[in-house]
């Protein structure tokens, strides 16, 4: 059951807001691209019939799929990071430095390179076992050590080694076939359609709901293993379920959507900042603040630069550094 009492008090109206300005960038975005669009133009085409066949399809084929999925995409891996923090207790962890964004990057380079003609299943079920393999090598090696403390450094480790595969890969392969995947790994919402969207959104549905039900365990785990285990919840099997569970939302958005890092690292933080460190509270406002980041991400993508669109991980990682550094000052700082 979904706890009401975390959504309400004095978070209330931060939900509200956000809500607001969610729904508002969605439609501003909608407007924004090489192509002119009114909001006359979107409200004629969503209640009625658009004014030319033009608009019909910017609109439906391309401003529409592309703002809603990069809208679920940010939630997904909003949500992604949050959990990830909350698991590990480490305020760095990231989809993308933990290993998972590497891991189903390659998965999917593999069936684009092997399999061309045959990516509508392959391509997300490929990038899924990139991204669960990564984590069961992390899992195992931290295992291993016996130091869950040390989950982020492996998974560093282990996204470069699985990133160099993928590099390799790529240099023997087709320079065709190459250049899009490179393109496709920084990160685009380019070729997106609506059953993308479809995908994505069933998929970030069942990991919020997963979230929701396991919440009171999530929090406990905040107060350390030992604690947790006097509550009784089983550490370990809950850890790997939401490893599995974060593998299985970032693999479905790189599959098609590309490498886009450092949105589970940034948004988490800043929520907590306005909501608090309960996971409740805490992802519901990681999906909206990550959904409306993402948006105004592809919007940045696509208008900064006359005629020329720029990947939008190339926009997420040159904040996410920045932002990456800013929290290791911090917490030297503090600790």
């Amino acid at each position: 059951m979904i706890n009401l009492k975390a959504i309400k008090g004095k978070n209330g109206w931060i939900f509200a807001c956000l809500i607001i300005v969610t729904l508002v960038s969605i439609v501003i975005s909608m407007t924004v691209g090489p192509a002119k669009i009114s909001y006359g133009d979107i409200f004629q085409c969503v209640v009625n019939t658009c004014n030319s066949p033009m608009q019909d399809m910017v609109i439906w084929q391309i401003r529409i799929p592309r703002v809603l999925v990069g809208l679920v995409a940010g939630m997904g891996l909003a949500c992604a990071g949050a959990i990830l923090q909350n698991v590990t207790r480490n305020p760095l962890a990231d989809p993308y430095l933990f290993g998972i964004i590497s891991g189903a990057g390659l998965g999917a380079t593999i069936a684009i390179l092997i399999l061309p003609n045959q990516q509508t299943l392959a391509l997300p079920l490929a990038a899924f076992l990139g991204a669960l393999f990564s984590v069961v090598i992390v899992f195992g090696i931290a295992t291993l050590l016996r130091n869950m403390n040390h989950l982020l450094l492996t998974g560093v480790a282990v996204s470069f080694m699985l990133g160099s595969i993928s590099h390799f890969i790529l240099y023997l392969g087709d320079p065709f076939a190459t250049n899009r995947v490179i393109f496709w790994l920084m990160g685009s919402l380019t070729r997106v359609e609506m059953f993308h969207f479809y995908l994505i959104a069933a998929m970030v549905v069942i990991t919020l709901l997963t979230i929701f039900a396991l919440h009171r365990q999530i929090d406990a785990l905040l107060l350390g293993d030992e604690s947790a285990e006097s509550l009784g919840v089983n550490v370990n099997k809950l850890r790997l379920i939401l490893l599995a569970l974060c593998a299985a939302v970032t693999a479905t958005i790189v599959a098609y959507c590309g490498g886009i890092g450092f949105v589970g690292l940034m948004i988490p933080h800043i929520v907590r900042q306005l909501v608090g460190v309960t996971t409740m509270p805490l992802i519901i406002g990681s999906a909206l603040v990550g959904g409306c980041f993402l948006v105004w991400v592809d919007v940045l993508a696509r208008s900064a630069l006359d005629n020329v669109e720029i990947p939008i991980g190339i926009i997420t990682s040159a904040i996410g550094s920045i932002f990456f550094l800013a929290i290791m000052y911090r917490t030297r700082k503090t600790g």
